[in-house]
């Protein structure tokens, strides 16, 4: 089981919006170095949405072979289609990936029964371990604690990434799902909450400007050490609101950028941060810069 801060990456670009491998490589080595338990590429964050077949397997081909086995690699593989998630799971398996996380089938609204055939169906056709990412404010499908604890009895489906911030869901988890079952905030604002309760770490946007914080966080949850993990939370409270101001990755590409770590680059239909956002985040910038000094 993977525990602690788990970064969604983003996927770098060129202020033209054209893959930026060099920065990619970079980013994955300073998560390598900064202690991040793992990588998620090609999830959310990562615009997996808007890249091309071939761009996707340049992706995960370049993070895999930075991070060399040095940490665990997550590649983002859900699709609204049961055969070309299968399809996209095995391809990602064949680039050396250790895990896949697979987002619920968006769009076309499955009932919680096609929900289990949907991820059964997966579960009996591929080879390598995969956790289920339940966010319904961006798929407006929910994936029930009910259903989450029938899908945990496969040996495939190792874990879930609950996006939703209820936390009364973490108990409920807990109680229902397998033994070994790990459970992920998919909510940097409740995280530390979440762990608290019995979770096991964060899948993060935040880990991408603050790994360090993110993981400091988390390895004081794991050790109970409550205090620390509050003081640690209360730094980055504002930044975690901030790189929510607009949709996810716009607001996080720009801190980025603003850190020098990549160009200012984002793919259609996303645009760069509204100006009229910059200060308010630029502030969370100088702050968070002169935390981790």
């Amino acid at each position: 089981m993977i525990k602690g801060s788990i970064v969604a990456l983003v996927t770098p670009m060129t202020a033209e919006g054209q893959l930026d491998i060099e920065a990619l490589r970079g980013l994955a080595e300073w998560h390598v170095q900064s202690g991040t338990s793992a990588i998620v590429a090609m999830g959310t964050t990562g615009e997996a949405s808007t890249l091309t077949a071939d761009e996707n397997r340049a992706v995960l081909q370049h993070v895999v072979e930075q991070v060399a086995g040095r940490i665990p690699v997550i590649a983002g593989t859900g699709s609204p289609s049961t055969q070309a998630t299968i399809e996209k799971t095995q391809a990602a398996h064949s680039q050396g990936v250790d895990a896949c996380l697979l987002v619920t089938p968006y769009y076309n609204k499955p009932t919680q029964e096609g929900l289990y055939q949907h991820f059964k169906t997966i579960a009996e056709s591929v080879a390598i371990p995969f956790i289920l990412y339940n966010v319904p404010g961006r798929t407006q499908c929910d994936l029930s604690v009910e259903t989450t604890a029938r899908l945990s009895k496969f040996d495939a489906i190792v874990g879930v990434k609950d996006a939703t911030a209820d936390l009364t869901r973490v108990a409920q988890l807990r109680a229902m799902c397998s033994e070994g079952f790990a459970l992920y905030s998919g909510d940097d604002p409740t995280a530390r909450e979440f762990i608290q309760l019995g979770g096991h770490g964060v899948i993060s946007v935040t880990a991408n400007t603050a790994p360090v914080l993110m993981q400091r966080m988390c390895d004081a949850l794991m050790q109970g050490d409550f205090a620390l993990a509050e003081r640690i939370d209360n730094q980055l409270l504002n930044l975690h609101h901030a790189l929510f101001s607009e949709s996810n990755p716009i607001p996080v590409k720009y801190v980025l950028h603003k850190m020098q770590r990549i160009a200012p680059g984002i793919r259609l239909p996303l645009t760069w941060l509204s100006e009229e956002k910059h200060s308010a985040i630029d502030a969370e910038i100088r702050q968070l810069i002169e935390t981790t000094e």
